[in-house]
């Protein structure tokens, strides 16, 4: 087995969620924005992309130099060792980006770092004329910062808040990594009654109940890295059957949903059956000013509408207020809401017992928590 310099990536106010999912799965971490840094080997990188439910993507970091010509960059990058990396039938497209550095044109060096590399391999491998590229992917990457250059390769494909279960979705769906997430921040536990007022496609109760049964979030999709020759099938084999021993689908939910929207409520239903909770997420179409909940320390999660024109923040605003009045009713209850709202703990009657800024997309946002009186 070699050992990799491995990255993580997450949404800007994840990293800390994510760093606790790669060391629960034994790794030592370090963070920086939106990156989590840590090594491994082979089935590190199969088992960091099956379990982690809040990171983005698993890259394999190849190097790491400062480059402020072109001939430095294409030398550096040259003297990598690719050919442990890409067989001799690669298909390796790079993609780059470049930030306050002396080689600001990202098209240019791109095609230098894809030239340096075409170089290596033809001189590792003894070939002379093309590479073929017909062969299994391989998505490079060449970042530069501040004239720091990071070349590394995308193993999960596909970003990991594709778990292969969202058949449908709404007109501003939250990514299943967020939704992850939001339910992490609860830490909400099975034996407690969850319900979602805002439900939507049914991404943070279907992320619920997965987090409630353990089931792996990259058990039902595939990863680029699958096809890679040195990276054993027997491998990804293994880390199956560990999530599928893992899994707890006898563990009972109580998980609801519930959604203005009769349409968005057979969606949330579809999802559902896709990810395998038929009989286990209950959906419902209602309006939140008729909201009841059912038991004690329950977790309320939702991402209600924003408003980003008047009337609908008037909306918003008015949706703020109910649900401080309904949940008034039940104070063994925690209430979680993410909110661009800036006058959001007004709106709803009281100031959260704690916020985090979040990034939705591109929105900013705050998780308002109102924990519960525990009986």
């Amino acid at each position: 087995m070699t050992n990799y310099k491995l990255v993580a990536t997450s949404a800007m106010g994840l990293e800390s969620i994510v760093a606790d999912e790669v060391k629960e799965l034994g790794f030592e971490t370090k963070t920086d924005n939106g990156k989590i840094y840590f090594e491994g080997d082979e089935t590190a990188i199969a088992k960091t992309n099956m379990w982690l439910r809040v990171a983005d993507r698993v890259r394999i970091i190849v190097g790491e130099f400062t480059a402020t010509t072109f001939d430095e960059l294409f030398e550096q990058t040259k003297s990598l060792p690719w050919e442990q990396y890409l067989p001799v039938d690669a298909k390796f497209p790079v993609a780059g980006k470049s930030v306050k550095s002396t080689l600001y044109s990202t098209p240019d060096c791109q095609a230098i770092v894809k030239k340096a590399i075409v170089e290596r391999l033809k001189s590792a491998y003894g070939r002379i004329g093309f590479l073929d590229e017909t062969g299994p992917l391989f998505k490079l990457e060449v970042s530069i910062l501040k004239d720091k250059v990071t070349l590394t390769i995308d193993s999960s494909g596909a970003g990991l808040h594709k778990r292969g279960y969202r058949v449908g979705q709404g007109e501003a769906p939250l990514k299943e990594t967020m939704a992850a997430a939001l339910v992490k921040l609860t830490r909400w536990n099975p034996d407690r009654p969850f319900v979602d007022p805002f439900c939507g496609s049914g991404t943070i109760a279907i992320e619920a109940a997965m987090i409630g049964q353990q089931i792996a979030p990259g058990y039902n999709r595939d990863f680029s890295s699958e096809q890679w020759p040195w990276l054993k099938q027997s491998i990804w084999d293994r880390i199956r059957e560990e999530a599928e021993d893992l899994a707890n689908y006898d563990q009972p939910l109580d998980i609801t949903g519930f959604d203005v929207d009769p349409r968005m409520i057979k969606v949330a239903q579809q999802n559902a059956v896709e990810a395998g909770f038929m009989d286990l997420i209950h959906f419902e179409q209602r309006d939140v000013r008729n909201l009841t909940v059912e038991g004690l320390n329950g977790v309320l999660v939702g991402n209600p509408p924003y408003g980003e024109r008047l009337g609908e923040i008037e909306e918003a605003e008015e949706l703020a207020r109910v649900i401080g009045h309904i949940m008034e009713r039940y104070p063994s209850w925690s209430v979680y809401m993410l909110s661009s709202l800036e006058n959001f703990e007004t709106m709803y009657g009281r100031k959260a017992t704690k916020k985090r800024k979040l990034f939705n997309g591109f929105i900013r946002t705050d998780f308002y928590q109102y924990w519960g009186q525990r009986v």
